[in-house]
């Protein structure tokens, strides 16, 4: 998979208030640089949570959401970047 990037890679807030939206990207990479599991979130712009995902140490994943969707995990060894899906390119 390629992909292409679009901002800068940062440590997740650790809470919906210090969440981000990864410059309004709709596609974020998230790895975790940690050795413990990790409890990903994403919350809409009224702060109001749309789901979770527990993500493995050393893990890297892939997630879709809307522009105003945030991103938070529950600590900021799990780094993210914006970023655009280049299907088969």
């Amino acid at each position: 998979m390629s992909f292409k990037i679009i901002n800068v890679e940062a440590a997740c807030g650790t809470n919906v208030g210090a969440a981000s939206t990864f410059n309004d990207s709709t596609e974020v990479r998230l790895v975790n640089t940690g050795s413990t599991m990790r409890l990903i979130t994403v919350a809409n712009a009224a702060d109001t949570t749309l789901g979770s995902f527990t993500l493995a140490p050393g893990e890297v994943t892939f997630i879709r959401k809307n522009k105003t969707d945030q991103v938070f995990a529950a600590h900021a060894e799990v780094l993210g970047l914006g970023i655009v899906i280049n299907n088969g390119k």
